[in-house]
């Protein structure tokens, strides 16, 4: 596994300065293996939404910058996407911008004995997360106690 994390750790930065370029947040990506074919996905967003002009102008870009820096391994597929409806909250930024929102967290080590959490995300602030569940109470998650953290949205 050594070899995706060094590829989504080069591709990140050159994703991210592109879709920079084209108004568009780089969410994140991933490199792997799906019935034993590559895959590369990037996923952007924009507070607006995103369209496949989007998409298919950031594939674009980063397929020709990855064909001159050739450091993939492996012949794989670009995909460019959205990252959908349950978006992973993966800075700052997501935190407060997705406040009032529901999430599901999960934690690298237990806090009060669980690990999992589902409820509304209430306050981000001094890098500590609070999410109220459904029976009304209030969690308080250190950021760098999460594992993952996910938009959970109610449909």
């Amino acid at each position: 596994m050594v070899e995706t994390a060094m590829v989504e750790e080069r591709v990140a930065p050159l994703a991210s300065r592109i879709a920079a370029r084209e108004g568009c947040e780089f969410v994140h990506c991933e490199y792997l293996n799906d019935g034993g074919r590559w895959y590369l996905r990037l996923y952007i967003d924009h507070e607006d939404g995103i369209t496949i002009e989007d998409c298919t102008s950031v594939s674009r870009q980063v397929s020709a910058v990855l064909d001159v820096e050739d450091f993939i391994p492996h012949a794989y597929n670009l995909e460019v996407s959205s990252p959908g409806l349950n978006r992973p909250l993966n800075t700052r930024k997501d935190y407060q911008r997705f406040s009032g929102e529901p999430v599901r967290i999960r934690t690298a080590s237990p806090i009060l004995g669980r690990r999992r959490f589902r409820g509304i995300l209430d306050e981000f602030k001094d890098d500590v997360v609070t999410v109220t569940d459904t029976e009304g109470r209030a969690f308080e998650i250190p950021l760098e106690k999460v594992h993952s953290a996910r938009l959970d949205p109610q449909i």
